[in-house]
Parts: C-alpha cells; structure tokens; sequence
C-alpha cells in the first residue's frame, strides 16, 4: 500500500480507503448490502492489515446506520485510523435539518460523532452544494467546528469545478480554513471529472477522493454483453446509479478491462481500479465491498502493475470527446496549455489528430 498527501494537508492516506455504503442495509439501502457489526470488524481488520488507514461513510447511509455500524466495529482501533463522514443531506421533514446552513451542519456534524462514538473527524465533508445557503456561512461553521476539536480538516463532495472554486476563494477571502479535499464520482466509464474538477485538483493543491470507482457495481465484471448481472446486484434493480449514458460504450468498456484482466488472471474490478489510482489528480479510490472475497480483490489493485500498451488501450477506449471550449483551443491553434490541464488536453489532442486523419 502506497500513501499519498491529502491536498496541501500534513496528512498521508492509503491510496485505497474503506467505504461504507454497504453498511447497515437500512431502507432502500439495502439494495447496497447490509454489512452488520461483526462483518464491519472483520473487514476492518482486512483492510488495515493491507495498509488501508482512512474509514469513509456519510449521516446519509442507511440513514445514520452505517455511522452506528462504523462506530461499534472501530471500538478501540478508532484512534489508529483516519475518519471521515459527511453532513448536509436531508435527516427528516424539517426544512431546516437539511443544507449546509450553521444551524444544520453543527448538528449533524454532533450527530454524526455520537453515532460514531467518537469526539472527532479526521475528515468532514459536505456531501453536496447547497445552493441556498450562502458559502460564508457554510465556511464559518466549518471553521467553528475546526476550532472546537470536532474535525481536523473538511472537504467537499459532488461539487462542481465553479462551486469548488468558489468555496476556496471565499474561504481565502474571509481568512476562512479551506477545505483540503474533493470527493467525486470518476470512472473509465465515467471520465467527466477530467473537464473541470481534476485539473483544478492539480492546480489548487486538492485531493481528491473518488467514490465508487467500480461504477457501484457496473465495472465489477458481473455486467457483461450477452449476461445478465447476477442476482442481488444493484444493477439490474430500480437503484438509480450510475448514470450511464451509453450503454453499449460501457458494455466496449467492460470488454476492454476484461481482456486485459485475461492477460494477467485477474478480475475486471482489480484492472479497472489499477488503472484509476494512477490517473492525474487521483489521491485515493473508496472500496465498499458486501464481501471478503470482494474487499481482498479490491485491496490486490495496488500491486496490479499494468502495461504502458495495456494503460493506453485503455485510455483510449474510455476517452471522452474534447467539450467547448476544449476542442476550440485545438481547431484555433491555442498555444500554453496550462500544466495542470495538460495531461488531459494530451489525450483530447489525440482524438483531434485521429478526427483531421480521417
């Protein structure tokens, strides 16, 4: 297991960490897996065995469930590893308990701790913009719980690049803390983050946490042309993720990461979070496994060493068309890409050259 620095933190997190979706199985969480208290210790004991030194969950899953699950199961290893959960998501009918606002986060933050059984997060992340309350607000409550002892350090989760950017300059601005990370769906599937959200990780100095880099279940292998997924898995079911706007590009994509898991025995998960991990402003995928069997294939992508050919065969099946105004600063001839942006104008340059080609 590999460590890399969180943002411009003093912090080091495994470039695996362990998510938690699966755990508790509460309500339409369920269709996720429902991990109890001894399973959640067993797996801790894999996961921290391999290295993995970061637990990531949310007062959203299985409705504050997989927090109590987390908490029983951590028990005195709680000081051994880092932390993380996240606050903002809707508790109940209450207009108000829900949002970033002072009032609602404060409280989730001390209801998240309770369940947790724990005085502090190493991690606090607001789990979706809230589009209503304003960002200094939101920031001075952060900044109060980091003065308190309650977090160590906040990040984002599920913001866009101008919201992302936002909430740095008005931290910076107002003499604000900053939030030091960004979590966010990335996938071969899935490659939309490149745009915007990961060169702003590499210019800004944030890290960037991806949650469900196996595509909650899609790039697992158990979806492949011609088969059916197997029984008890999400996909197949009415759970509304991930939003997959081709089908047969994602079928073009499993294949690919099949054939080359053929070339090395291993399974499609490993391969396609081998390949994730590497990629530009990556600092750490979340793995939330239903099984053993699943967290130890999981945890075997950090020593899966792909090819240069089988990375590029890769890249290139999974590679997006250049967006406006991407693509224009290629037809006009644009010159000084920016360091930050230049290993995906690289690979949009590629598909350029092949379009004048033709």
């Amino acid at each position: 297991m590999h460590y890399r620095q969180l943002g411009d933190s003093g912090l080091l997190v495994s470039e695996i960490v362990l998510g938690t979706v699966p755990f508790g199985g509460r309500a339409e969480f369920a269709k996720c897996g429902a991990v109890d208290v001894p399973t959640a210790k067993r797996m801790f004991d894999i996961a921290f065995e391999a290295g993995v030194n970061m637990i990531d969950t949310a007062d959203l899953y299985s409705h504050g469930l997989a927090e109590e699950v987390v908490g029983q199961a951590l028990g005195e290893k709680r000081n051994d590893i880092l932390l993380a959960s996240k606050g903002r998501s809707p508790v109940d009918d209450n207009p108000n308990n829900s949002g970033s606002s002072r009032y609602h986060l404060i409280r989730a933050c001390e209801a998240s701790l309770k369940r947790l059984r724990t005085d502090h997060l190493d991690l606090y992340q607001l789990h979706n913009w809230d589009g209503l309350t304003p960002i200094e607000e939101t920031l001075e409550a952060l900044t109060h719980l980091v003065n308190s002892g309650k977090i160590r350090y906040f990040g984002t989760s599920n913001f866009t690049g101008w919201q992302m950017m936002k909430t740095l300059g008005k931290a910076e601005l107002n003499g604000f803390i900053k939030p030091i990370t960004q979590q966010i769906y990335y996938t071969p599937e899935s490659r939309e983050a490149e745009y915007e959200l990961l060169p702003l990780a590499l210019d800004q100095s944030v890290g960037t946490l991806v949650w469900a880099p196996l595509g909650e279940g899609l790039l697992t292998g158990t979806t492949r042309r011609g088969q059916k997924p197997s029984e008890g898995h999400r996909q197949g079911t009415d759970w509304p993720e991930p939003y997959v706007h081709d089908q047969e590009r994602a079928l073009d994509i499993i294949e690919t990461l099949a054939a080359v898991g053929e070339e090395h025995g291993v399974s499609v998960a490993r391969v396609c979070l081998a390949w994730l991990k590497d990629r530009p402003g990556i600092t750490s995928l979340i793995v939330g496994a239903r099984t053993e069997e699943h967290l130890r294939d999981n945890l075997a992508a950090v020593d899966l060493k792909l090819t240069s050919e089988q990375t590029s065969r890769i890249e290139a099946i999974t590679r997006r068309q250049p967006l406006y105004p991407y693509w224009h600063r290629f037809t006009a001839g644009i010159d000084r890409f920016d360091v930050a942006e230049q290993p995906f104008l690289a690979e949009h340059q590629k598909t350029m050259d092949a379009r004048k080609d033709k």
